[in-house]
C-alpha cells in the first residue's frame, strides 16, 4: 500500500508540475544560459516541497479561508508576469547574437533568485495545485500512507527540475542561433501575457 499511494502521489505530482507554466519557461531559459541552474533548481524543488507538506499537513482548508490573501497574489501575480512578458518581448523585438549574448544577460544571483521565488510563490494557482489539490488527494490515503503520498509528490517535483534545469543544455545547439531565441522569447512573451490576463479576468 505504501508503494501504490507514492506511485499515486508521483503521478498526480507530476501530471500537475509538468504542466507548461511560467516557472518551467523561467527554469528553462535558465537552463539554456546555464546560470544559476543549481540554485534555480533548489528554489523551486524547496518551495514545491514547502508547499506539498504543507498541503498533506491540512493547510489547503486554511488557504481556502484566506480569499483576500489569493486576490493579493492574483493581482501581484499579473502584475509580474506582465513586465517579465514585456521584457521578453522586448529581448525578442531586439534580437541578440545567439548563445553567448544569452548567456551574459538575465542578472546575478540575487535578482535570479528573487525573479524564481516570485514566479513560484506569486501565482495563485501553485496553492491550489499543491497546497489544496494534493492535500486533498493525499486524505484518500488513512494515517502514513498520506506522507507516503507527499513523498511520491516530492519525489515527481525533484526530478521534473532536475530535468528542464539540466536537460535544457541538450538544445544548446539549436539556440546558437540568434533567431531561435528571438522565437523562444517571444513565445515566452505572449505566454506571460496569457497567463497575466487569465489571472486578471478569471476569478479565483
Amino acid at each position: 500500500m505504501w508503494i501504490t499511494a507514492a506511485l499515486a502521489g508521483l503521478f498526480a505530482g507530476a501530471g500537475l508540475i509538468i504542466a507548461i507554466g511560467a516557472q518551467n519557461a523561467f527554469v528553462l531559459r535558465q537552463g539554456l544560459q546555464r546560470r544559476h541552474v543549481g540554485m534555480v533548481v533548489l528554489a523551486c524543488m524547496g518551495a514545491d516541497i514547502a508547499l506539498i507538506l504543507a498541503g498533506v499537513g491540512g493547510m489547503g482548508a486554511l488557504v481556502l479561508q484566506w480569499p483576500l490573501l489569493l486576490q493579493v497574489l492574483r493581482f501581484g501575480g499579473a502584475a509580474f508576469l506582465g513586465w517579465y512578458g514585456l521584457q521578453a518581448g522586448l529581448r525578442a523585438w531586439r534580437g541578440g547574437s545567439a548563445l553567448a549574448a544569452a548567456s551574459s544577460e538575465g542578472g546575478n544571483r540575487r535578482q535570479v533568485l528573487l525573479a524564481c521565488l516570485a514566479f513560484t510563490l506569486l501565482n495563485p494557482h501553485v496553492y491550489l495545485d499543491t497546497v489544496v489539490l494534493l492535500g486533498s488527494l493525499s486524505t484518500r490515503y488513512p494515517g502514513e500512507l498520506r506522507w507516503a503520498f507527499a513523498v511520491g509528490a516530492c519525489v515527481a517535483s525533484v526530478l521534473w527540475f532536475c530535468a528542464l534545469g539540466y536537460g535544457a543544455r541538450l538544445l544548446q545547439p539549436l539556440f546558437r542561433n540568434p533567431n531561435a531565441w528571438r522565437v523562444l522569447d517571444a513565445g515566452i512573451a505572449l505566454f506571460m501575457a496569457s497567463l497575466a490576463l487569465l489571472l486578471l479576468l478569471r476569478p479565483l
